[in-house]
């Protein structure tokens, strides 16, 4: 039997081109709960962290300076992705930011 609630944690190096981080799986809901992203060098880098909901992508944060040595959260609050919407980011720079994403999944 499935779970009825699961959580995950996603976490990706980020690179200029875009990164899949995460796609909400056909049988259940998902709630991203928490996206932070880091900056792991002593300069200054941005995100941009894009909604796709399968017809159209959202920008969620369009090129957010993330401070060296720091983080930042790119969401204000949970957002819910439906079966196949997934959420991808970018960096200004390679290699310069981390993602890390909290998921909750619920079945339909």
């Amino acid at each position: 039997m499935a779970n009825l609630n699961l959580f995950r944690n996603v976490t990706a190096n980020l690179v200029t081109t875009n990164t899949t981080l995460y796609t909400a799986p056909v049988t259940s809901t998902s709630i991203i709960l928490m996206a932070q992203i880091t900056n792991i060098t002593t300069s200054s880098a941005n995100v941009t962290f894009v909604l796709n909901n399968v017809s159209a992508n959202t920008e969620l944060a369009l090129n957010l300076s993330v401070p060296p040595n720091d983080a930042v959260n790119v969401l204000t609050g949970k957002l819910v992705l439906q079966n196949g919407h997934s959420v991808y980011a970018s960096a200004s720079v390679n290699n310069t930011l981390k993602a890390t994403l909290s998921v909750l999944e619920t079945l339909n």
